[in-house]
């Protein structure tokens, strides 16, 4: 019996990182209100597969060959396939591709999506890389994870890093190997390789659906409203679009070098003309520089934290001045910041239903690609938008039934789904 706890606490030092640590208190915190069976409890702690790898990467130069990690990590098998993206990033460790996976995990059952969570990804430089290095990379990853993926096992798409050219890698160097096209290995493809409508802009369209759902819910109106978005990425600049298109004004947002901000909102036109221009927001002349942490304490009526993880912490949390935070980016908030807020009356919509669009739409991709029979982007908006809002309404009941906040009631939710398809499965043998 020692030996075995030896072994346990061995094994999660190897992914005890802040991100991780994050997902496990909310999990805690949560099974703690729910009265969790302590059996099932421990077992969603951890991964129950995790897949690590190293290996050489080419230069462009040929002679330069680099040693990379690579992760892919599948935390739930029991609702079926696995699914989740894959990341190339400096920060990629074991521990935050286990966090996302924990949180694919309840963002796939508080859907009603019928997969497990699961997270993967390089841990190198993405913007260093050319486009030949980026192919060599991605198509070499495929092949030290190739035994672990698949179109009924688990199921790769973009994330931070990544994209549908990525995606179509990945699906031709699997395809090789198998002596045939397979296009339900990834979502998130091109179109022309079986992707979906509407899957690009599936996350941030999905934020903003949880934004006017949360709107009504709070009496906020929307026209006119102030709006903050910290990171301008895919999630960020969609959310931006759509809520500039329903009226709201976008009064600051952000990338991985700074920000700018104008209290009479932002010409969206403009800021992509000089994004596509100079690539980052610094020096953009309509609009005065702004930090990320500076954004995030503006004064604003609606804060969309849609960049990295930790943003909002007990050290700025007193200082964030929204009523409304909906969450585009993955774990932004800690959990001493969620009591902060909680206190301060500032209302979140938490990230496993803010941003949970783009794994909605990866399931219709991959049910389209299943059926051989593709849906118009009209047909796909609206089957997103009735999923995201009947989330939003059904958290939102249980939240007020229960007494809770928002993340806490779609933690309730997704883990009630998991547990029961749990104890519907038994344990083997």
């Amino acid at each position: 019996m020692e030996h075995g706890r030896l072994e346990d606490a061995k094994a999660r030092r190897e992914w005890d990182t802040p991100m991780y640590r994050l997902a496990v208190a909310q999990l805690d915190r949560t099974a703690q209100q729910m009265d969790l069976d302590p059996n099932i409890w421990e077992r969603l702690r951890m991964p129950q597969r995790a897949h690590v790898v190293s290996f050489p990467f080419r230069r462009d130069d040929y002679d330069t060959v680099e040693t990379v990690f690579g992760y892919r990590v599948q935390h739930l098998l029991t609702m079926g396939p696995t699914k989740g993206g894959i990341r190339f990033d400096v920060d990629v460790d074991l521990g935050e591709v286990t966090a996302l996976a924990m949180w694919m995990s309840w963002k796939c059952a508080l859907m009603g999506l019928p997969f497990g969570g699961a997270k993967g990804g390089v841990r190198v430089d993405s913007d260093a890389l050319s486009r030949t290095e980026r192919q060599r990379l991605t198509r070499r990853f495929t092949m030290e994870i190739i035994d672990v993926i698949g179109p009924d096992r688990d199921i790769p798409a973009p994330d931070l890093g990544t994209d549908q050219q990525v995606m179509a890698w990945i699906m031709d160097t699997y395809s090789q190997q198998r002596g045939h096209a397979v296009p339900g290995v990834v979502t998130g493809k091109p179109i022309e390789l079986g992707g979906s409508e509407g899957r690009r802009e599936a996350t941030g369209r999905g934020v903003v659906v949880c934004v006017e759902a949360a709107c009504r819910h709070l009496g906020i109106d929307l026209e006119g409203a102030r709006v903050a978005i910290q990171g301008y990425g895919n999630v960020g600049a969609t959310a931006a679009r759509l809520v500039d298109r329903l009226g709201a004004r976008v009064v600051a947002v952000s990338d991985v070098r700074g920000g700018t901000t104008h209290p009479g909102g932002l010409e969206l036109d403009n800021v992509d003309r000089w994004i596509a221009d100079n690539r980052y927001l610094t020096g953009y002349p309509g609009g005065d520089d702004v930090t990320n942490g500076e954004l995030l304490e503006l004064d604003c009526d609606i804060l969309i934290p849609a960049a990295v993880q930790n943003q909002i912490t007990s050290h700025n949390a007193e200082r964030v001045k929204p009523r409304l935070i909906v969450e585009g980016a993955n774990g932004p908030t800690t959990l001493e910041a969620d009591a902060i807020l909680a206190d301060r009356g500032v209302f979140v919509v938490p990230d496993v239903l803010a941003n949970a669009g783009g794994v909605t739409v990866s399931y219709f991709e991959w049910v389209q690609g299943l059926q051989q029979f593709f849906w118009s982007e009209d047909e796909v908006n609206r089957r997103l938008r009735d999923l995201m809002q009947r989330a939003f309404g059904d958290t939102l009941a249980l939240s007020t039934a229960e007494g809770v906040d928002l993340r806490t009631a779609a933690l309730m939710r997704g883990i009630r789904r998991v547990t029961e398809a749990k104890r519907r499965r038994g344990v083997f043998p």
